[in-house]
């Protein structure tokens, strides 16, 4: 059996104006702007934890632990509130799911939080089809760290997969993650260009979901 390694924002769901407006909410009663040149420039590739932090050093206030923790606890509502109203599920992105569990495992490995994935997962119909998820929790460090891969390499041999993986990525820090951790990975130009996934590593690059076949994702 083939696994397939799904990353979450950005490759399923279209969320990260989502994500902008609620890091902008969180910050406004500290006297932090967030614009979105700002934020496509400097944070988009972080997590949760990522993001505050770097914001939070940026503007030369406490960063610790602690402080983070509180700031991604409060996020976790305003996220909740506005997606309920503003999923966008990439088209393609359904079936794709559906179409790789027939041949092996599928997985998520996501620097989202595990509840925001089960949410959009529910709404796009494939939850059960989706056998784990390796959330930001799960991990200490984000991509481009392999450390969510791993783990996802784990999961997915501990349910027979005994083929290759393969992972399916939008960033070229995903890209570079995933080929850390030895694995195919074949990216779609949802938030990256093709030049800069090609240079992070990525193995193939489509411009749409519809247009991975199971050929390709298989490779060589």
């Amino acid at each position: 059996m083939t696994a397939t390694l799904f990353d979450f924002n950005g490759v399923l769901v279209d969320d990260e104006l989502v994500h902008l407006a609620a890091f902008a909410d969180v910050l406004a009663p500290m006297g932090i702007v967030l614009t979105r040149e700002r934020y496509d420039e400097r944070y988009l590739a972080y997590d949760d934890r990522g993001c505050f932090r770097e914001v939070l050093k940026d503007h030369g206030r406490a960063h610790n632990e602690a402080a983070v923790a509180a700031l991604v606890a409060a996020k976790k509502p305003f996220y909740k509130a506005r997606i309920e109203t503003g999923l966008r599920i990439f088209p393609g992105a359904a079936e794709l799911v559906a179409r790789r569990a027939k041949v092996g495992p599928v997985g998520i490995v996501s620097g989202a939080l595990e509840c925001e994935i089960r949410f959009a997962l529910a709404a796009m119909g494939v939850a059960e089809l989706v056998q784990f998820i390796v959330p930001a929790e799960a991990t200490t460090a984000c991509k481009p760290d392999p450390e969510g891969y791993f783990l996802g390499i784990e999961e997915a041999r501990k349910r027979g997969a005994r083929g290759p993986i393969v992972v399916i990525e939008d960033a070229t820090n995903g890209v570079i993650a995933a080929k850390a951790a030895g694995l195919r990975c074949v990216a779609v130009t949802h938030t990256y260009g093709r030049e800069a996934l090609v240079g992070a590593g990525a193995d193939a690059v489509v411009d749409t979901l519809d247009a991975m076949t199971d050929v390709l994702l298989q490779g060589p």
